[in-house]
């Protein structure tokens, strides 16, 4: 019988044809299998085929994305994002591009594309009062761009950049490098003070809120209280008081008249801006730093902030511990564990929630009292490696090792 005979059916009347079963073992065609899959129930599958193209379930959670917006256009990692302080309205990412980018928050719109850097642009923050946005690279090229007439206004070339901040009342800019040295110009004359350490590199620092200090920390576990008129170190806490080793993170509480210290020995210390002492220390291995004799192979605090409205610290570590002690008594309060290590974390205007940004990708919200998880937001196929949240806590901006920078709508049930 060939093959048109095998395939024709004889009608009669006016009969229904409910099924036609076909009793020949021919291949199956591959458009008449993919038909047939569509009602079968994979759950009661387990029959140990090869699964490949198939979309398992752990690849479907991590295709979830809880984001409002995605920004795509840097093509490399994004390192480091900033929201502009005025209206927080514009975003600025800076990436492995060698490019930073100042776009509207609402639609992700490009408004300024700062090019020229010669490495990764890992830092760009605005100016307090939003007008202009500086953006350094790991090579020490430091641009200021005016973001209104999007015009190039001055740059600098310094050592190894590690960390670059704006005055927080006026148009003055500061860096520290890894030959020790902090730099503060004034913008756009570029009238320039150096505040020399050559022991160590400057790895972090802090502006305090009266504009007249700034706090520095070094890789060889000292901190420095820096007098910015006067060009002296006002204090210090090196020896004993200081880290066992690099400093990773500080951060001031809202009067700046104390600042926590962060290190890769494991410990956070809380250090009294006017008289230069150490007047507390937290640990969450008891006061000791695990492997206290090698740094290397300690508990990393990769992040530190002060809580607003109640007498509380966060610390985060590289473990993925969350720690939250009470600032008076120094007790551990509370650990809120991630599952993987915690790159920043961020305390909210003018709540006890704090929010972290993690290795895995995940952003998460933290009730600080109960140590309960408020919420958590997907949507990175890579590491989150910096995040900003707006003053109303209503929205966070992150980026991430992806190549992309997320907006995040941080939805609670209680606004």
């Amino acid at each position: 019988m060939d093959n048109t005979q095998q395939n024709s059916i004889d009608l009669h009347g006016d009969e229904e044809i409910i099924e036609v079963i076909d009793l020949n073992e021919m291949e199956p065609d591959p458009d008449d299998l993919a038909d047939d899959l569509e009602d079968v129930d994979f759950e009661d599958a387990g029959n140990g085929h090869d699964d490949e193209g198939w979309e398992t379930e752990d690849e479907m959670e991590e295709d979830q994305d809880d984001s409002e917006l995605t920004f795509s256009k840097h093509t490399g990692s994004v390192f480091c994002v900033s929201l502009d302080p005025v209206t927080n309205s514009m975003v600025v990412t800076g990436g492995e591009d060698d490019k930073a980018y100042v776009w509207r928050l609402s639609d992700g719109e490009v408004l300024l594309e700062c090019t020229g850097h010669k490495d990764s642009v890992t830092c760009a923050v605005f100016s307090h009062d939003s007008s202009m946005v500086a953006c350094g690279d790991m090579s020490g090229l430091i641009k200021v761009w005016k973001v209104e007439t999007k015009e190039e206004m001055w740059s600098f070339e310094v050592g190894d950049l590690e960390w670059m901040e704006w005055h927080p009342c006026a148009a003055v800019l500061l860096a520290g490098t890894d030959d020790g040295n902090v730099w503060m110009w004034k913008i756009p004359s570029g009238d320039c003070k150096t505040f020399q350490c050559s022991a160590s590199q400057a790895t972090s620092g802090k502006v305090l809120p009266d504009g007249k200090r700034a706090v520095v920390g070094y890789d060889d576990g000292t901190v420095r209280v820096w007098d910015l008129k006067q060009g002296n170190a006002a204090h210090v806490i090196k020896g004993q008081d200081a880290h066992r080793g690099a400093l990773t993170c500080l951060a001031c509480n809202k009067d700046g008249s104390l600042v926590l210290t962060g290190s890769v020995d494991g410990l956070a210390k809380l250090i009294n801006t006017a008289t230069g002492k150490v007047v507390g220390a937290f640990s969450v291995d008891g006061g000791e730093a695990k492997g206290s004799k090698d740094p290397e192979e300690s508990n990393s605090v990769e992040s530190v902030g002060f809580c607003n409205i109640l007498p509380l610290v966060a610390v985060a570590y590289l473990d993925g511990t969350l720690a939250i002690y009470d600032l008076a008594t120094q007790v551990l309060r509370n650990t809120c564990a991630h599952e993987a290590g915690i790159v920043s974390l961020k305390w909210e205007e003018s709540s006890s929630v704090v929010a972290t940004c993690c290795l895995d990708g995940v952003l998460r919200l933290w009730d600080a009292r109960s140590g309960g998880i408020v919420s958590e937001y997907s949507g990175h196929t890579a590491e989150i490696l910096n995040f900003a949240v707006n003053r109303e806590a209503s929205l966070a901006v992150t980026a991430s090792g992806d190549n992309q920078a997320k907006v995040f709508c941080l939805q609670r049930p209680d606004r």
